[in-house]
C-alpha cells in the first residue's frame, strides 16, 4: 500500500489521527493542539467512543478512531469463542456509531466493515485485531484517495490568484486540495473563521494550510462578512458533515450564515464530500445539541457569570438554493441533481 499522507501536515498523517497498536487506540488530542501536542491513549473501545464524543478528534477523524476502536474491542475479547467475540464486536460497534448522532449513519458503514473483517480473520486464521486494523488502515488510505480526486475538482473551481475562506476543519480536502494547488502552481491566501468553541478553523485549518506553505490568516467567526467584502474573497468552500440527496448541506454550526453572507456578496459556495444515500430529506437529520456550558467557556476557562444560559446545536443546515456546487471525486454537481452521483454505484468510501 502506498500511504496517501506522504507529504501532507502534521495534524494529517495516519499515526496522528488515530492508530492501534499493542493493545492500546491513541488519538491526537485535537482540542489542545497545536498549543499542546498530546495523545488520548484509550484501554478500552468504550473509552475511544467517549475519545470521539468529547471532540478528542474531530471531522473525518471519528471515523479512523471507529475502526481502531474496533481493533481494540476484538483484543478485548481475543480470547472467547468466535460467536462471543462477533457478539461484543457487534456491541462494540452501536457504542462506536453512536458516540455523535448526526454522523451515525456513517459511522455504522465504518463498524460493519470492520466486523466484516473480523469475519475474514475468523475464516481464514487471522487475529480479529489484526485484520481490523489493516482494513482500517485501508480504508484510510482509500478515503484520503478519494478526497484527493474531490480536491482535484474542486481546485479546477479556484482562481489562479484567490483568496479562499474555509469553515471549521475540513480534514484530508484541506491537505489535499493544497497538494494539488502547489502542484498547479496556483498562488492562494486563505482565510480562517475561528470556529468557536473549539476554534477548529484557527487551530486545526490554519496549522494544515501554514504546514504545507500557503499563507493563511484568522478571523473570528464574526468577522465573515466584512472579511468577504473587503478582501475581495473569491471562494467559499466547506466539507460537510452530511449531505442530504434533497440538496440541504449539513456542516459545522456557522456555516449557514457564512453561506448566506456568500450569496449576497456573488461568492460561490462549494461544499466537497460524498453524498449521504440513506439521506433524502431533512426529516432524516438528527442535529446533535452538545453540551450548553461548552459556549459559556474559552479552551475550559469560564467566561460568563452563574446563571447564564447558553445553547449549542453543533451543526446547522445550509438550504440548496445557497449551495453553488457539491464537488465529489465523481466531478461537480447542483445541489439539485446530487442523487445522479449514485448512478455509478455506491460510493465504496468506508
Amino acid at each position: 500500500m502506498i500511504r496517501k499522507d506522504w507529504d501532507l501536515a502534521f495534524l494529517l498523517q495516519y499515526e496522528n489521527v488515530a492508530w492501534y497498536e499493542k493493545g492500546q487506540v491513541k488519538i491526537l488530542d485535537r482540542r489542545v493542539y497545536p498549543r499542546v501536542v498530546r495523545y488520548e491513549v484509550c484501554k478500552t473501545h468504550q473509552e475511544v467512543a467517549k475519545a470521539i464524543a468529547d471532540m478528542v478528534t474531530q471531522s473525518a477523524g471519528p471515523f479512523t478512531a471507529a475502526g481502531m476502536g474496533m481493533a481494540l474491542a476484538a483484543k478485548e475479547v481475543e480470547h472467547e469463542p468466535m460467536e462471543k467475540q462477533l457478539e461484543q464486536l457487534e456491541k462494540a460497534g452501536e457504542t462506536l456509531a453512536n458516540a455523535r448522532p448526526t454522523t451515525a449513519n456513517r459511522m455504522r458503514l465504518v463498524v460493519r466493515g470492520c466486523i466484516e473483517a473480523a469475519e475474514e480473520g475468523f475464516r481464514w486464521g487471522g487475529a480479529p485485531d489484526e485484520m481490523i486494523f489493516n482494513h482500517t488502515l485501508e480504508s484510510l488510505n482509500r478515503r484520503y484517495s478519494k478526497m484527493e480526486e474531490v480536491a482535484e475538482h474542486l481546485v479546477d473551481l479556484f482562481p489562479e490568484d484567490g483568496k479562499i475562506m474555509t469553515q471549521c476543519f475540513g480534514e484530508t480536502i484541506v491537505g489535499m486540495m493544497l497538494r494539488i494547488a502547489k502542484r498547479r502552481g496556483l498562488n492562494l491566501e486563505f482565510y480562517c473563521p475561528e470556529t468557536r468553541p473549539y476554534l477548529q478553523g484557527a487551530r486545526l485549518t490554519a496549522s494544515v494550510i501554514q504546514d504545507q506553505g500557503y499563507p493563511v490568516t484568522v478571523i473570528s467567526d464574526n468577522m465573515a462578512g466584512v472579511t468577504m467584502k473587503e478582501k475581495k474573497i473569491d471562494v467559499f468552500t466547506s466539507a460537510a458533515d452530511s449531505i442530504v440527496l434533497d440538496g440541504h448541506v449539513v456542516n459545522k454550526v456557522g456555516t449557514m450564515q457564512m453561506a448566506l453572507v456568500a450569496k449576497h456578496f456573488g461568492i460561490p459556495y462549494y461544499v466537497t464530500g460524498i453524498p449521504d444515500q440513506g439521506k433524502t430529506s431533512t426529516e432524516d437529520l438528527v442535529i446533535e445539541q452538545r453540551n450548553p456550558k461548552e459556549v459559556l467557556e474559552f479552551q475550559r476557562v469560564k467566561t460568563t457569570l452563574e446563571g447564564v444560559k447558553g445553547y449549542y446545536p453543533a451543526f446547522d443546515i445550509t438550504p440548496p438554493a445557497y449551495v453553488s456546487a457539491v464537488v465529489t471525486d465523481r466531478g461537480i454537481y447542483t445541489p439539485y441533481n446530487i442523487r445522479d452521483y449514485f448512478k455509478q454505484g455506491e460510493a465504496g468510501y468506508y
